[in-house]
């Protein structure tokens, strides 16, 4: 039976239905053309009939003949196909192998990158393509649009197909091992929290010790410091040397921080060891670390591996911690911010971790309770399955992607070092897809006040964004390379960006610039 719903998809299909019925409307009902009256409807029903004909081989698939959610009954079919196509049911691996990416493609993903800066600083921050982007306010809109079935439908069951896919990213061993929060000074809060409780109910004794790295993360370091020491532990740093030649420098100094936290019978209940340093940038050889805690009787391991994923080699099997936490802001290409936190689960030993923010689902699991933490933008976490299928675009996948940024930080850092007369932090061995490339001591770097204020100079006059790193020199050295640009290499770099920083350090050494000239 035809329905008004019927005749409203068939006008639908053919807007020229409507112009011909108008025009032809007033000849037919005129007193004046009642001779023409059946002659004229048997020429508009064949007219009809032909444009009808046409028109569906044209247009299959009109959005006109999907209903609209108001006309139809069943609740919230735009929110199910939509959810169905790009949300709950996005199986990367049944989609067909995606063609790689071109370089013009590769320029409109961040194109929405400021082109007059050569942004050298994807660390910090991270980098999010326009794919992933458009994929973000899909999720967005779903939430603003009917809020409530996205909570009760959509938000859970898309957070655990990314802690899935994270846990086959990183070799976990259940998909209850890994958590999303959002960043890794979140993941930190959370494991120190769980240490000072220990502390604070008498399982760990006062004067017990958390060894941590000289080079931590400075929000980390006085994590450590809020919770701990004020719990009754003892904080005990691992001097590291820099520039650092090799892994077993950084070895030797954990071995003796480690005894000196089991002095007087005390005991090293936390061992918190960075994957990749921030600020010098160093890539700690975490597994030796990791297995020296082991013989020595360290309670837990805590790797802060902010920088890790999609930068360097992330086996939560191989590694070994109890616990470990990376961005995937940083280096996987999701927006601003999240993270996950793996916590290691054993038969005989479970971690009670809890989110510093107690939500309705205290109690329920730290997967669980990170899940929901109340009213807020949980859309950076549920679009994982669109940052792996972005990088599957590249050559050799995320694995690709790692290496030649590494080649590319790696040649970037030796030329601007030869071209300064300078040296690298690290070995090239010891970087992954940041170094450290020491900057000419003309510059007369003397403080972290003046890296800062080197670095804004960069950026405001050189349209160049670096980080710059103070190395405090040490008594017997002469004319000491104290300042240290850290470099970074993503897929949107280009070899230009480093030449802009090369030529504005060139530029400044020429004019004899010096730190001393930048105003207070």
């Amino acid at each position: 039976m035809m329905t008004w719903r019927h005749f409203s998809r068939l006008f639908c299909y053919c807007p020229a239905l409507t112009s011909l019925i108008l025009f032809a409307s007033p000849l037919l009902l005129s007193p004046y053309h009642s001779h023409c009256i059946i002659p004229g409807f048997v020429f508009i029903i064949t007219i009809i009939i032909i444009l009808i004909f046409f028109s569906l081989l044209s247009h299959p698939q009109s959005p006109c003949s999907q209903p609209s959610s108001i006309m139809e009954s069943s609740p919230l079919p735009h929110l199910q196909n939509e959810n169905e196509s790009n949300g709950n049911h996005h199986h990367i691996s049944k989609k067909s192998k995606p063609s790689l990416i071109s370089e013009s493609d590769l320029r409109l993903e961040f194109s929405h990158h400021d082109p007059s800066i050569a942004r050298i600083n994807n660390g910090s921050f991270g980098s999010c393509p326009a794919s992933v982007s458009a994929a973000q306010r899909h999720w967005q809109l779903q939430y603003l649009r009917q809020p409530d079935y996205f909570y009760f439908n959509l938000l859970q069951p898309a957070i655990l197909r990314s802690r899935t896919l994270i846990k086959d990213l990183v070799n976990a061993h259940h998909v209850d091992e890994i958590s999303l929060v959002d960043n890794a000074t979140t993941a930190a809060a959370i494991v120190l929290q769980q240490t000072a409780w220990a502390f604070t109910e008498g399982r760990f004794k006062r004067g017990d010790a958390v060894v941590m790295l000289h080079y931590a993360y400075g929000a980390v370091k006085k994590s450590i410091h809020a919770y701990v020491c004020r719990a009754g532990g003892q904080v005990i740093e691992v001097p590291l040397p820099f520039p650092v030649n090799s892994n077993e420098e950084i070895v030797d100094e954990f071995r003796r921080a480690l005894m000196r936290g089991k002095a007087n019978g005390s005991r090293v209940r936390l061992a918190v060891i960075d994957h990749i340093t921030s600020m010098p940038s160093v890539v700690i050889p975490v597994k030796e670390l990791v297995k020296i805690c082991r013989e020595e009787g360290v309670d837990q391991v805590f790797v802060d591996a902010a920088h890790a994923i999609g930068c360097t080699d992330v086996d939560m099997k191989d590694i070994g911690a109890d616990f470990y936490t990376s961005n995937l802001h940083k280096w996987f290409f999701c927006p601003p911010s999240v993270a996950f936190l793996y916590s290691r689960k054993t038969l005989d030993n479970s971690p009670e971790l809890h989110h510093p923010v107690v939500s309705h689902e205290y109690g329920n699991g730290l997967a669980i309770e990170s899940g929901w933490t109340g009213t807020r933008d949980y859309s950076a976490q549920l679009v994982v399955p669109d940052a792996i299928e972005f990088t599957n675009r590249f050559e050799g996948g995320i694995e690709g992607i790692k290496k030649r940024n590494h080649g590319g930080v790696v040649e970037m850092g030796e030329m601007l070092a030869s071209a300064w007369g300078t040296n690298l932090g690290t070995p090239p061995k010891m970087c992954a897809s940041l170094i450290m490339v020491g900057l000419p001591v003309s510059l007369g770097i003397s403080s972290d006040s003046d890296a800062l204020k080197l670095r804004t100079h960069l950026r405001e006059n050189f349209g160049v964004e670096v980080p710059i790193y103070y190395r405090q020199p040490k008594d017997e050295e002469v004319d000491p390379i104290t300042g240290y640009a850290r470099i970074s290499y993503q897929v949107y770099n280009t070899i230009n960006d480093y030449y802009k920083l090369r030529d504005a350090i060139n530029q400044l050494v020429s004019d004899g610039f010096t730190c001393a000239l930048l105003s207070k």
